[in-house]
């Protein structure tokens, strides 16, 4: 099985004991990276790397950008290419302890990582000594901040970031949806803008932070407080305040400044806002939820938590597979014919086709959601936030259209702080 062999030479040895520690580990399948410090950059010192050791393995590449971030973030580019996803670190102790934390912001558990870690007493030519203590890209400076800088100047992928409003939501409140452009992320089914990091795929907690730095500039608002709700395809709803569930789909506050997101690759993102009571709420409705009630029960915290009145509170469904492309087996369509007949417009088909949409529109509308405040595909005298996510390839992410690698968009909405509260912002404290 092909794999990823990291020779460390900044923490570990010299090139020529590194390529007899490559012969030992028998790496004909492997692909050779070559990390580098500036002790090993120049090529009189990398020539080290005999013919001999060269032709014991099917690549070799050299790692030796201005720092370790942008070395293993190159790697990593290299490796997604290769569709490899075993990697085997050879290094020595200090090695581990210095590659870890990069490992940990820049790759996720889809990456296996072997260290064979050697003690520097066991390189014992003379070129070795004290190379545990030679200098390293970005040494001194904190792996988390140093990744961070790295990011923050990669080049916006697919254009610039693009974000969708309702002009049903009033401006008391910021509010967008996010599109697939404008982000870091270079996975094919990710590019560019996804903003959640999954162990199941391979985009990494480091990107899709800067990812949400740069929402967060392009839309407004500071993004650490930014909070997405942790999804179990339910219909719990978080009330912010009381203590937090290990997941739920719906959440709900009248704290200004934080951000509640939803995500969404297909499931549909609902913003709700009460412009009176100045109270918002964020929920994410796959079909699952759909059925579970989840709108109503965002709804349903904020007037039990709140005070306010149905009548008050508006809704906006973000983008999200329409009936086009959306379908299900037939005893799963017979939920949503319980609904409204409409909910299924193809009973009859081996697989009809579900208009995930219009079921919630219905059982928000039952609940005393006026028609009027709700602002979806239905509606044609505002601008459009509703588009299907899987006829837009180039706009949206799409777990129908990409298969299980897909990435994810998010609405979001929070409650701006008056002229008042700017100046004398007592609850600032909380928020740290």
């Amino acid at each position: 099985m092909s794999q990823a062999l990291l020779l460390d030479l900044v923490h570990g040895c010299c090139p020529t004991c590194a390529g007899s520690s490559l012969l030992e580990e028998s790496a004909s399948d492997s692909h050779v990276f070559l990390l580098c410090g500036k002790r090993h950059r120049d090529a009189e010192e990398t020539n080290g790397f005999s013919d001999r050791f060269l032709s014991a393995c099917s690549s070799v590449q050299v790692l030796d950008s201005g720092s370790t971030a942008e070395c293993l973030y190159r790697f990593k580019q290299t490796v997604d290419q290769l569709d490899l996803s075993s990697i085997r670190v050879l290094t020595t102790p200090r090695g581990r302890d210095a590659l870890v934390p990069y490992q940990d912001l820049l790759f996720t558990a889809v990456y296996t990582f072997d260290y064979k870690v050697r003690s520097v007493g066991t390189f014992t030519c003379p070129s070795c000594s004290g190379s545990a203590d030679t200098d390293s890209p970005g040494e001194g400076v904190r792996e988390e901040e140093e990744v961070s800088a790295f990011v923050q100047q990669l080049p916006a992928l697919k254009g610039e970031i693009t974000v969708l409003k309702s002009t049903l939501i009033p401006d008391c409140f910021g509010h967008g949806f996010s599109t697939r452009t404008g982000g870091v992320s270079y996975i094919p089914t990710l590019s560019s803008l996804n903003l959640f990091s999954s162990s199941r795929r391979r985009d990494p907690g480091a990107v899709v932070m800067e990812n949400r730095r740069r929402l967060a500039l392009h839309a407004g608002f500071h993004p650490k407080p930014l909070r997405l709700v942790k999804v179990n395809h339910a219909s719990d709803v978080w009330v912010m305040g009381k203590a937090e569930p290990e997941s739920y789909d719906g959440m709900v506050t009248n704290q200004t400044g934080i951000v509640l997101a939803a995500p969404g690759a297909d499931c549909m993102p609902i913003l709700f806002a009460d412009p009176v009571l100045k109270v918002i709420g964020a929920a994410h409705a796959g079909w699952r939820g759909t059925l579970m009630g989840v709108g109503m029960a965002t709804v349903e915290a904020m007037v039990t938590e709140f005070g306010c009145q149905v009548s008050n509170i508006v809704v906006v469904v973000g983008p999200s597979v329409g009936a086009c492309c959306f379908t299900k087996e037939k005893e799963q369509a017979l939920d949503f014919i319980r609904i409204h007949p409409d909910c299924v417009p193809d009973p009859d088909s081996d697989r009809p086709h579900v208009n995930i949409r219009l079921a919630n529109r219905i059982l928000l509308q039952k609940g005393g959601i006026l028609p009027e405040h709700i602002h979806d595909d239905t509606v044609t005298d505002r601008p459009c936030v509703t588009p299907c996510t899987s006829c837009h390839p180039e706009l949206f992410f799409s777990h129908v259209r990409d298969g299980l690698h897909f990435g994810t968009q998010v609405g979001f909405l929070w409650i701006k702080e008056t002229a008042e509260q700017a100046q004398h912002p007592a609850g600032e404290s909380e928020l740290k």
